[in-house]
């Protein structure tokens, strides 16, 4: 964002460009824990495989999570994000 705001102050780019980008700039999403994953899971009452078939991923990958095995990253972090503040109803 430095450099847009640089090429800004030089008359290169204007303040409508300058919203617009900053409109699409997304905050960065948490990594989730084990712990916290079966914590989601559990507040809306899904079980494993339940979570993986909205998630579309398999169950193993699931459980991998929860051992800690592996971590969620790109979409389903998103996803786990969005399910975190706007519920699972977001989601299907």
């Amino acid at each position: 964002m430095n450099t847009l705001e640089d090429l800004n102050r030089s008359g290169l780019v204007d303040e409508i460009t300058m919203r617009n980008i900053g409109q699409l700039c997304l905050p960065d999403i948490q990594e989730y824990s084990p712990a916290q994953i079966v914590s989601l899971r559990k507040k809306f009452k899904l079980s494993q495989a339940a979570l993986a078939s909205i998630f579309n991923i398999s169950l193993s990958t699931v459980r991998k999570w929860e051992q800690g095995e592996k971590k969620p990253a790109g979409a389903s972090r998103k996803l786990l994000d969005l399910m975190e503040r706007k519920g699972i109803e977001a989601l299907i």
